[in-house]
């Protein structure tokens, strides 16, 4: 290895002092010289990744992060005081994280294709330590009014992929199917055995999801008179009719959004044939398993841990019209632009149920960060 100009260490009392025998024209590449051990001492430790005990992720915003009508992300950037803005080019949306850096926000963008990009993209950030992150995806979904009441909130232990696979058009599908979806590489709906391809299925640790459950169980979740006018259609649907509460349920993730009892028939059967009849479904999103994918990748690369994730969705709107109201009528009323049923309620329900689990994986990390909560 070098040790300097004519031997002399860089940074040494014999690099200053001929420094200031040096003419003026070489003045400038040995002042660089003798200031590179400080140089590169201030650049070790800017490259220093922020360590990172939890990120939170939101899927989509209405407008800007504070002040106006929120989406996902904003009660969380408010209320946590997420004040240090990063830029994030290669992502959907800026990252935000607390002062100390302990809880980082980041907005994945809407489906699979931009929660998978923008997930890799942070997880794969050097200026973030993600390596014992937990994951705690809080964000509105569907739900099916066999499970769960608007405003409610469950946490999932299986997440299922809703697109990928075969689909034939109900109008040409063969007599005697209940659904014209047919799982990859299969010839007709639910065939045995299920063999999910990669991606199609995802199993979160179900210890840490009951943890996370009794430990919000009892959270008080928003409701209000509309929503119990809104409740009362759902006759012969009790958990439906149910005041808002935290619940254990499912996740079907599928880029299109589908609406109507037909398809929430199909829901609730893709759900238990590629759980072996383990999971229920509760609700519908759109970006999920694209997040947990890339999650999963990340860990092989010693980037995250899979085993740190937990994923809660709030009902926003029933996924299927009320007894004696078309799929067509119950659709016209739910969306992003006119209002969901429970929107702002879901809203709220997603950060009072998963701040409860936030503030405790920081508040506890002298534990945590050896190992998940039990």
């Amino acid at each position: 290895m070098s040790t300097g100009v004519r031997g002399v260490a860089p940074g040494s009392r014999e690099a200053r002092k001929l420094l200031n025998r040096t003419p003026m024209n070489r003045y400038l590449p040995l002042l660089c010289f003798a200031l590179l051990p400080a140089a590169f001492a201030r650049g070790a430790e800017a490259a220093a990744p922020l360590r990172v005990r939890v990120v939170v992720v939101a899927m989509f915003e209405a407008g800007e992060d504070t002040g106006d009508v929120p989406g996902e992300f904003q009660y969380w950037v408010e209320r946590e005081k997420l004040d240090r803005v990063w830029d994030f080019p290669q992502g959907e949306r800026r990252l935000r994280t607390n002062v100390d850096g302990t809880v980082l926000g980041v907005v994945t963008g809407v489906g699979t294709i931009h929660s998978a990009a923008t997930i890799m993209a942070l997880g794969l950030d050097p200026r973030f330590d993600l390596s014992h992150a937990y994951w705690v995806v809080a964000g509105i979904a569907g739900a099916n009014p066999d499970v769960m009441s608007l405003g409610s909130a469950a946490w999932a232990e299986w997440v299922v992929d809703g697109d990928l696979g075969h689909e034939i058009d109900a109008r040409e599908m063969p007599a005697g199917w209940a659904t014209g979806h047919v799982p990859l590489r299969k010839k007709s709906p639910y065939e045995a055995p299920a063999v999910p391809p990669e991606g199609q299925v995802f199993h979160l640790d179900p210890a840490l999801v009951d943890w996370a459950y009794r430990l919000t169980r009892d959270t008080v979740l928003p409701d209000s008179e509309p929503l119990v006018r809104h409740r009362a259609l759902y006759a012969g649907y009790p958990n439906a009719q149910r005041p808002p509460f935290v619940l254990k349920g499912d996740n079907l993730a599928s880029m299109n959004y589908w609406h109507g009892k037909l398809m929430n028939d199909w829901a609730e059967g893709w759900v238990k044939y590629y759980t072996n009849g383990a999971g229920t479904y509760a609700t519908s999103a759109m970006e999920d398993t694209g997040t947990l994918q890339s999650i999963t990748w990340l860990a092989r690369a010693g980037r995250a841990d899979a085993g740190r994730v937990l994923v809660l969705r709030t009902a926003s709107n029933f996924d299927m019209q009320w007894p004696g109201a078309t799929a067509s009528e119950s659709l016209s009323g739910e969306s992003l632009s006119k209002g969901y049923s429970a929107y702002l309620p879901s809203l709220e329900a997603a950060y009072r149920v998963g701040s409860r689990v936030v503030h405790e994986l920081v508040g506890g990390w002298a534990a945590y960060e050896k190992a998940p909560p039990r």
